[in-house]
């Protein structure tokens, strides 16, 4: 190597990359850069992403406000970067009234000058962050009318009021595709009102809402939705899906007393999640599963095992079900007893699988007391086309062993049985290099490799 590239340093290095590597920066770690060189200068503000978050000013001790700091930094970098086109403008803040008109500020920046294509606001960040002495204040009150001067294509709301104008259902926002609301107040009214005013709406995200008794989204456009924490309001009685596109459905940890869907034909990828915890919430899981009738060409479906407390239910699937078209099944399982008849019990319904993820389920309370016939009953698993079995956090249990020696007796097309190693501590978890089990003629070596 000559002298000439030993001496080389960063600011030899063209723009184009330079830019590329203060992408990956926080922008106050991006504009602090300026004081490198000249030629550093200037690059923060070429920046398509800017991302301000109130976690990049350490929290004082003994508490105190740095508020102030944050909003100043945030208003001089505004000011300083020229009005051209970015990509994202991210904001993570604590929010009190008396910075209403900075942050209003900042979203008419974002919006109508920077010309954002993607927009998140995020008032909630951490638990620690919100002081309990501090005296209660109301959200951000997000204004949404703001929208109609901009491009913003993909939304992400935590912690706002959300206000509609009047004629929302009108506006025709159609940059908007994509949306995700984040503890916000809605009313039964408002989700129809937001899906007639952005016309090309592909994806919906509700998390820790509040304020429905009866959710209806209808849409010919939406292709995903995912709906998480809706476990507030004995009222809420009926969740209705109409949505003849939607390719992808999740539920986590939803409590409607009634699902109900309609076109389900396209439905593609389907997750649900829900506390396993018996009584009223196995009770949610099964009403959720009993949609997959509604929706016979999934292929990528994430549940729970709960599948041997459904089947022996009064009111299980009709005998002739099958889910014929699920090659990819992430399950959420233990490997008892009481987990591998449920196990089975799936695969059955699930005769052209392909790949089985398997995920740790924490229980919350003990499994079930089984039937004497089913103490020791002799589980076989019926998957004639399985080929890969993936165990993420693999811990070594006699349970888990003896699951991996039945997988390898009656695997008959299963070619690769994939571990992923786990260590608990009481504080940590630690991860170990995948062990891959791949079939043999006759046997199934063991080798030590990527999956």
């Amino acid at each position: 190597m000559d002298a000439t590239a030993m001496n080389r340093n960063l600011n030899d290095l063209p723009d184009d990359i330079l830019l590329h590597i203060l992408t990956f920066f926080p922008t106050l770690d991006a504009v602090q850069t300026s004081l490198i060189s000249r030629k550093w200068r200037p690059l923060w503000s070429r920046l398509r992403f800017l991302k301000f978050s109130y976690e990049d000013f350490p929290l004082n001790e003994p508490p105190s406000d740095n508020r102030d700091s944050f909003a100043e930094f945030v208003d001089r970098a505004l000011i300083l970067r020229p009005h051209s086109p970015i990509q994202v403008f991210s904001l993570s803040f604590i929010y009190h009234d008396r910075f209403n008109f900075h942050v209003d500020s900042w979203v008419r920046c974002a919006v109508t000058h920077l010309q954002a294509r993607e927009l998140h606001l995020d008032f909630f960040i951490h638990r620690e962050y919100h002081r309990t002495g501090e005296t209660f204040h109301r959200n951000y009150d997000f204004p949404f009318a703001v929208l109609r001067n901009g491009v913003v294509g993909v939304l992400k709301l935590t912690r706002v009021d959300l206000t509609l104008p009047a004629s929302v259902a009108t506006m025709g926002l159609t940059s908007l595709s994509s949306l995700y609301l984040d503890e916000v107040y809605l009313t039964d009214q408002m989700v129809p009102d937001l899906i007639s005013g952005c016309p090309n709406l592909d994806e919906l995200e509700l998390q820790h809402c509040w304020g429905m008794e009866k959710l209806k989204i209808c849409s010919k456009r939406l292709k995903k939705l995912a709906l998480g924490y809706f476990y507030d309001c004995d009222c809420r009685n009926t969740i209705e899906i109409d949505c003849p596109n939607l390719w992808f459905l999740k539920f986590d940890c939803c409590s409607f007393t009634q699902f109900v869907l309609k076109n389900g034909s396209c439905l593609v990828e389907f997750h649900i999640a829900i506390v396993h915890k018996r009584g009223e919430y196995y009770d949610l899981w099964s009403k959720v599963v009993k949609l997959l009738v509604q929706a016979p060409h999934v292929k990528h479906l994430n549940v729970q095992n709960w599948w041997l407390k459904f089947v022996i239910s009064k009111d299980p699937f009709p005998k002739s079900f099958k889910l014929h078209n699920v090659s990819l099944l992430e399950l959420q399982t233990g490997y008892t007893q009481y987990d591998l008849i449920g196990m089975a019990a799936l695969l059955e319904l699930c005769p052209n699988l392909e790949t089985m993820i398997l995920h740790y389920l924490h229980k919350i309370e003990e499994d079930e007391s089984l039937p004497e016939e089913l103490l020791n009953y002799p589980v076989k698993l019926n998957m004639p086309s399985l080929k890969h079995v993936k165990m993420l956090a693999f811990t070594g249990t006699e349970d888990e062993h003896n699951f991996v020696t039945m997988l390898k007796k009656q695997g008959v097309s299963l070619q690769k049985i994939t571990l992923f190693p786990v260590k608990i501590d009481e504080n940590s978890c630690h991860q170990y290099p995948p062990v891959v089990l791949r079939r043999k003629p006759r046997e199934c070596a063991v080798t030590e490799s990527s999956p």
